[in-house]
């Protein structure tokens, strides 16, 4: 007969196991099937139930047709150091298709905490593509929102401190009145915290984002390195009419029924809107504070910009080293601003831009998920919006900041992160990471080089090669999320720098602690 305490320690154990646990699910599987990858489940409620905190239930690819609402209740939730996963297998394409939904029936409904969806397709549902009711620090990675019949992701009901990474919604539309879809929602009695890094929202019938309140206030959303384009169109190209409203960025406050004092307090770091039918960065009602650094508007039809109602007292509306081309800037003199482009001494021609082509925008993402790596609003060599604006506290090339949203390395004449024929910085993995990644790099002759890691104020955090000879080749280095001294450092954006006497090159990566 056990022992009490080793009774304790063989349940603990087991416990242990549980929490290590792998479920798997297919199109083709069976919930009568142990779940595992020989024999997956079949439904995506049964392998839900069947988890637990620190478990990851891998999704294999194919289409799954489905009618009925996933849901995942608090009951479900995960805790801060055991997530529950849900993730595509390996390099496999999950599409969850609920084409055949009932219209009004929302595809997930994600009412608890401390879950991380990684690589799903969601396409077709009767409403939301994805709701998060009342479900806080959530990671939502690498998923696509696609055709619905209302926002492709909607934060409800306090939800709070989630993050959304590498995220696309678009082509969501809400038959026939074509009024309400938008690609992402952080609105109405959504909660604070909430945090877009990456994400793309293009030609929802809405607006790209959409912060405007009805039941919350004094809220916070960031959104950082996003893109939202031709918002206010269907997918056909035709215009629903003058109830789609067609914003890039949608910044909160009421609608007209109480359209008074609610605050969405709204930050925007290198985000580009461009080609929307209304506004590219609309204040809407919003009398919170705003922020806008390193933004870019182009070619939005009615303007670029737009914030000109009085903010609450003791609000502020903050709008440095950003740009604007063919497109309204429309601010009130409140706005404290500081090297923007439409400021003395800059004048902004085509010729600024290295392209000036759209039609890249929704090219694929690269292998880690991060947005593709094309030219358009990126600024040429000769610009004199290169090295134009104010330190904001941000890592930059050159002399000081570059104006819009995508900063030039023109000491190597080329964009950061690569001087082929020279030395080369690849892109960390994976990304985000936890707690560790791998950073890569190739040099073409043998030199001495330096790679560090900074946190997002500019302050190195560790250096991983210091000073070190080496000779040409290609070269790979782990950091485990740990600063100088050993200490994990928090989450958050760092960057890593790798340097010879003959240049440098920088990349951006996230650590997420759970």
């Amino acid at each position: 007969m056990l022992k009490p305490v080793a009774l304790c320690t063989l349940l603990l154990f087991f416990a242990t196991l549980h929490l290590q646990a792998q479920i798997y699910i297919a199109p083709d599987g069976d919930d009568g099937n142990p779940g595992t990858l020989q024999q997956p489940y079949g439904t995506f409620p049964k392998a839900i139930q069947e988890s637990m905190p620190g478990d990851t239930i891998y999704v294999r690819g194919g289409v799954y047709d489905l009618v009925n609402t996933i849901t995942i209740s608090a009951v479900k939730s995960g805790t801060e150091d055991q997530l529950v996963t849900i993730t595509a297998y390996n390099e496999e394409v999950p599409l969850l298709d609920f084409s055949g939904q009932s219209f009004g029936s929302k595809g997930i409904s994600l009412r608890a905490n401390y879950w991380h969806f990684i690589g799903l397709q969601i396409k077709g549902a009767g409403d939301n593509g994805m709701e998060i009711n009342f479900g806080s620090n959530n990671i939502i990675e690498r998923c696509q929102f696609y055709e619905n019949r209302d926002t492709g992701l909607q934060l409800s009901n306090g939800s709070a401190d989630n993050r959304i990474l590498n995220c696309d919604s678009y082509y969501n539309a809400d038959p026939p009145d074509y009024g309400d879809a938008d690609g992402f929602a952080p609105k109405l009695t959504v909660g604070s915290g909430n945090y877009f890094y990456g994400c793309r929202a293009w030609v929802n019938c809405d607006d790209g984002w959409d912060g405007y309140l009805r039941g919350a206030d004094d809220v916070t959303t960031t959104l950082e390195n996003c893109w939202t384009w031709g918002n206010g169109y269907l997918k056909d190209g035709t215009d629903p009419g003058p109830q789609a409203n067609g914003n890039g960025f949608k910044m909160g406050g009421g609608d007209n029924s109480n359209s008074d004092l609610l605050m969405h307090h709204m930050v925007l770091i290198n985000s580009v809107a461009f080609s929307n039918k209304n506004k590219g960065f609309d204040q809407n009602n919003n009398v919170g504070s705003m922020t806008l650094y390193n933004c870019t508007g182009y070619d939005n039809l009615t303007a670029n910009y737009r914030i000109q109602r009085t903010l609450n007292p003791g609000q502020t509306l903050t709008v440095k080293n950003s740009a604007s081309y063919q497109g309204l800037v429309q601010l009130g003199s409140f706005a404290v601003q500081e090297t923007n482009s439409w400021l003395a001494p800059f004048s902004v021609t085509a010729d600024d831009f290295l392209s000036l082509d759209t039609s890249f925008a929704d090219a694929p993402r690269q292998p880690d998920g991060s947005l593709p790596e094309i030219e358009l609003l990126h600024l040429a060599e000769d610009s004199d919006l290169i090295d134009g604006g104010v330190d904001l506290g941000y890592p930059y090339f050159g002399m000081a900041p570059d104006l819009g949203a995508f900063e030039s390395n023109y000491v190597t004449a080329i964009e950061p992160g690569n001087i082929p024929g020279d030395f080369q910085l690849f892109q960390n993995y994976p990304n985000p990471f936890n707690p560790s990644t791998r950073i890569a790099y190739s040099l073409a002759k043998a030199e001495r080089v330096t790679l560090a890691v900074f946190n997002a104020l500019g302050r190195e955090v560790v250096k991983l090669v210091d000073n070190a000879p080496q000779s040409a080749g290609r070269y790979t280095v782990d950091w485990n999320g740990r600063d100088a001294t050993g200490l994990p450092v928090s989450s958050g954006v760092y960057f890593y720098r790798l340097t010879s006497a003959r240049g440098m090159s920088n990349a951006r990566m996230m650590l997420l602690v759970k």
